[in-house]
């Protein structure tokens, strides 16, 4: 495992594995933007699929709504295969739009090496391009834990598609290729709306209620429900040492003020809170003592737990809490540290607790 930090790195990490490809390219996408970085890879994944490399490319077709057929028209005649998760075009399928998207960000090439995290295909990622671009993590897979990411791309492209696995036109061995177990133990857990289980939101509280030293939360979007916003404070009360990252200014005003919401109840309970300044905060990680390291695409809140789907690698052992520790502490020094008793005006304090009510949908 490694952990990729910031978009130019991510980016150089997933052009590099996908050059190497010998036998396909999977990826799947909440966001894929036809922009710089986005006609870079597309422009790639042409290559890979003229050389003889079977490419498949999933969307979501809300968060990638601005791809269209002028952008996509060099990938269909190279025989690139693109599908939309959730078509949202009228008289499609009859499902609420914003609502059981996949935010899944997955790469696998030859079924050997794999990438999730919270990057996106978009030029908002890629501090090369912008000066303003997201801070974000990402993590590069090698090995038999691969086959579960690979899974995971399956089942949703079958889903999408409607075609099987076994008659696609490689054979299973390919995509699922034998691959030596390492000494890194990486669980992946994914979730969904197609399941009431809700393994992620399960995993984090489970992670958080076994810490014994620290449970370290980064997080661009969070809102808890009663059970997570439970799990930091009872951990805070025994004496664990909890930290919540999070963006001083993030891309929803009204997310921003329902997060503030919770920080006096946190701050009392000993949790403590730092906002990011330096610029919007994407990374989605969880740190529980030194053997547990969690990097996804899952939020701290209800969408991410109930209503999207969501992947999210768990790495045990220090091979991953090592680097993300230090990542962690990294960003500190970017960040300011929220104080109790804030000072806070009158319509601050209803701007907070008006947000708060949508809680459950945001």
């Amino acid at each position: 495992v490694e952990l990729l930090s910031g978009g130019a790195r991510t980016f150089d990490a997933i052009f590099e594995a996908v050059r190497n490809a010998r036998h396909h390219v999977h990826l799947e996408y909440y966001i894929f933007e036809p922009d710089t970085i986005g006609t870079a890879l597309r422009d790639l994944l042409v290559q890979k699929a003229q050389q003889g490399v079977v490419v498949r490319l999933l969307l979501d077709a809300l968060g990638s709504k601005r791809i269209g057929r002028k952008f996509m028209a060099p990938m269909h005649a190279a025989g690139v295969k693109v599908a939309l998760f959730h078509d949202t075009r009228i008289g499609r399928r009859l499902r609420p739009v914003t609502n059981y998207r996949t935010h899944r960000k997955i790469v696998v090439c030859d079924g050997l090496t794999g990438f999730t995290g919270g990057v996106n295909i978009t030029d908002e990622e890629d501090n090369r391009t912008r000066v303003d671009a997201y801070h974000d993590v990402h993590l590069r897979i090698e090995g038999s834990a691969v086959r579960w990411l690979q899974t995971t791309f399956l089942e949703d492209w079958t889903y999408a598609t409607g075609e099987n696995p076994r008659d696609m036109d490689d054979t299973l061995p390919h995509l699922l290729p034998r691959a030596e177990a390492g000494d890194i133990p990486v669980q992946i857990v994914t979730s969904g709306p197609d399941s009431a289980l809700e393994a992620i939101h399960r995993m984090h509280l489970s992670a958080i209620n076994s810490a014994n030293e620290r449970a370290w939360l980064t997080t661009p979007y969070f809102v808890p429900g009663e059970p997570a916003l439970m799990a930091l404070t009872s951990a805070a009360l025994r004496g664990v040492d909890v930290r919540l990252l999070v963006p001083r200014r993030s891309d929803s005003v009204v997310v921003s003020a329902a997060a503030r919401s919770y920080f006096d109840e946190l701050i009392a309970a000993g949790v403590k809170v730092w906002e990011y300044k330096a610029r919007m905060l994407h990374s989605k990680t969880l740190l529980v003592d030194d053997n547990c390291a969690m990097i996804g695409t899952a939020n701290f809140d209800n969408r991410s737990f109930r209503l999207n789907f969501e992947v999210m690698a768990v790495v045990y052992g220090p091979a991953l809490a090592k680097p993300l520790a230090a990542q962690f502490e990294t960003d500190l020094h970017s960040s300011a540290a929220v104080r109790a008793r804030r000072h806070q005006t009158f319509h601050g304090r209803l701007w907070e607790a008006f947000a708060r009510l949508f809680s459950p949908l945001l």
